[in-house]
């Protein structure tokens, strides 16, 4: 067997590494996550208005990524950016939206405007974290926690691993309320004319 380039080995290390955390994301379904998901799905499911998604760095860009995939599956979203929210944003949140609230740490403090506006107002806030013991964790209506698992980075500090959790888990929201409201490929067609 030949010894691997250096890049090579690092390349394999970090898919096996976020792999390992798919695999702990889909035993966390086993272990309890799949009752707040399905509070999550039924409450996003009976929205009258939109879904809100807000996070913040590395989050924030997974949060963007989720609101697109929702819009784009017949879940109306968009992203608002946390720290724009507490510079006047906030107006684009209304009552009869939802916000999905994402935080590996869930203190980060850029969320506390949204979260308070939501506590307010009583917008149902689902939090997407690894510590429901965190203030997005505590101040939620559903806590989707996810697995604490090891970064791909080596020295535990690039989001890698758990953003792959959050984008997976954004998804399967996407997917189960696309099959939930029994969203076509006629549907998808629709909202993607320049799509081949």
């Amino acid at each position: 067997m030949t010894n691997k380039p250096l890049e090579v080995a690092s390349a394999i290390r970090t898919i096996e590494t976020e792999k390992y955390g798919l695999e702990a994301l889909v035993r966390a379904f086993e272990d309890g996550l799949h009752e707040p998901f399905s509070r999550a799905v039924a409450t996003l499911a009976r929205l009258t208005g939109r879904v809100i998604v807000t996070g913040m760095g590395k989050s924030g860009h997974i949060g963007a990524k989720i609101a697109a995939t929702l819009a784009s599956t017949g879940t109306p979203a968009y992203f608002v950016h946390p720290a724009e929210a507490n510079h006047g944003d906030l107006g684009m949140i209304a009552r009869d939206d939802a916000v999905i609230a994402i935080s590996w740490s869930g203190e980060s403090g850029e969320l506390k405007g949204i979260v308070a506006y939501s506590r307010r107002f009583s917008i149902p806030l689902i939090a997407i974290t690894a510590n429901p013991q965190s203030t997005l964790g505590r101040e939620s209506d559903v806590c989707l926690t996810l697995p604490k698992v090891p970064e791909a980075c080596p020295h535990q500090l690039a989001p890698t691993t758990s953003t792959l959790m959050q984008l997976a888990l954004g998804d399967a929201l996407a997917i189960a309320l696309l099959e939930s409201r029994d969203f076509t490929a006629s549907d998808f067609k629709v909202l993607h004319p320049g799509g081949s």
